[in-house]
């Protein structure tokens, strides 16, 4: 069945605003939210449903990644990833990146930073390690347009989908040397999340599908149609389900891997966002709705 509404939470200056990827932190409990258009990340309360805090200075910020109170932060404009402590919204650090950061993803037990630069007219794409601590840089170039990336349960691969040729591309952790270039049968690689129990990666694609991807061998499991082109991917552990955010015409479509059934919940117009409050909550951000529209996964 479709996802139930819960409600709404306003954000400041969100009607006809432009956001992109979000994040929950389960030790403070807080969301913060890339406000692309306003250079700011937005940081919810969870418990509370209340917005709390505007963070300035992210240029053209393009997502955010956590691990246990530490916070990851791509910024376009400025070519850099900013190191934040959830719990104070202080910078530990800013570290300078290839051209146009996209993708992020953080491994605290490691120290490890990573992100994926889209690059431009006169830098390759690229994807980039950075040892918190240090600095320390490690960097090697992508075969195309990078979008999202996630890593393993033991961290010691991270997937990378790329837009053009379609594939996920698999990198060792923590020093990038390359594993494999999975091409996948649907154009446009776009949102990426991972099934750790099954050992399944969820690639949703810009023609309109959602592939299957079974994350040690690169095998393609399932390929299941979906509304439309997409953007943000999460798959829940708790319910089982793949849930893809579709800005056009504005809808999550929910998928259960193990059934094939898919369910459609409208949102709004431009909502290609989202993210995952576990256990059973999915906030869609919502210009229409003037912020966040809250969903139940129960």
């Amino acid at each position: 069945m479709p996802l139930r509404t819960i409600g709404t939470i306003a954000l400041p200056n969100a009607a006809n605003s432009s956001f992109d990827h979000g994040v929950f932190d389960p030790a403070t409990r807080r969301v913060f939210i890339a406000h692309t258009a306003r250079d700011c990340v937005e940081v919810i309360d969870h418990d509370t449903q209340k917005h709390v805090a505007t963070l300035p200075g992210f240029p053209g910020v393009a997502g955010a990644v956590c691990d246990d109170g530490d916070v990851l932060v791509t910024n376009r404009r400025s070519a850099s990833l900013a190191w934040l402590d959830a719990s104070t919204f202080k910078t530990k650090a800013v570290f300078k990146t290839g051209a146009r950061p996209n993708g992020a993803a953080i491994v605290k037990r490691s120290g490890l930073g990573l992100v994926a630069c889209i690059g431009d007219e006169r830098e390759t794409p690229t994807l980039q390690s950075f040892a918190l601590r240090t600095g320390k840089l490690a960097s090697i170039d992508l075969p195309g347009r990078p979008r999202w990336c996630v890593t393993d349960t033991t961290a010691e691969r991270v997937f990378i989908c790329i837009r053009e040729p379609s594939m996920i591309l698999v990198a060792g952790l923590p020093t990038l040397e390359m594993i494999a270039q999975w091409r996948l049968p649907s154009g446009g690689a776009h949102g990426l999340d991972i099934d750790h129990s099954r050992g399944r990666l969820y690639a949703a694609c810009d023609d309109g599908t959602l592939v299957e991807i079974d994350s040690i061998s690169g095998e393609i499991k399932n390929v299941w149609s979906i509304a439309g082109p997409p953007d943000v991917t999460f798959f829940n552990p708790t319910s089982g389900l793949v849930h893809v955010a579709i800005g056009e015409p504005g809808l999550v479509e929910s998928i259960d891997p193990l059934s094939g059934r898919s369910d459609q919940t409208a949102t709004g117009a431009g909502a290609h966002t989202t993210v995952l409050v576990p256990l059973d909550r999915l906030y869609v951000i919502s210009p229409l709705h003037g912020g966040i529209l809250v969903l139940s996964d129960a």
